[in-house]
């Protein structure tokens, strides 16, 4: 939903990426869920087959495979281009000013704006 919001402000993605699938309401792209079973024990972990992460329950494993980790990025910086897979991400690299986006006045005006507007999006 918040995504969804994002975009339809975004609309000249200078935050965004062209994405060919998006997140959902839910926050799942329009792919397949994904989880794993007993068959991901390698003999002493839980591993996942997407990175070289290892788990010590199966429960573990299974909140990585259904956290933002394997999402796309589909936030980025326009100055530096640093891609993001979180709102957030992109808004706490803004506020860090660690490549010196929000010197420029635009930005840290439409970002202002735009998490400004968030509990308004939240409600809808």
């Amino acid at each position: 939903m918040i995504n969804d919001q994002i975009r339809a402000h975004d609309r000249n993605h200078l935050i965004t990426r062209r994405l060919l699938t998006y997140p959902d309401q839910n926050g799942q792209s329009g792919q397949t869920d994904t989880w794993a079973t007993e068959a991901a024990w390698n003999g002493n972990f839980y591993a996942c087959y997407f990175c070289p992460k290892q788990f010590g329950s199966l429960q573990g494993l299974n909140q990585h495979l259904k956290s933002p980790a394997h999402e796309q990025k589909m936030y980025h910086c326009p100055k530096c281009a640093t891609q993001f897979r979180l709102f957030s991400g992109l808004v706490q690299h803004v506020e860090s000013e660690s490549c010196g986006i929000s010197r420029f006045w635009e930005v840290k005006t439409a970002m202002d704006r735009l998490t400004a507007s968030l509990p308004r999006m939240l409600t809808v």
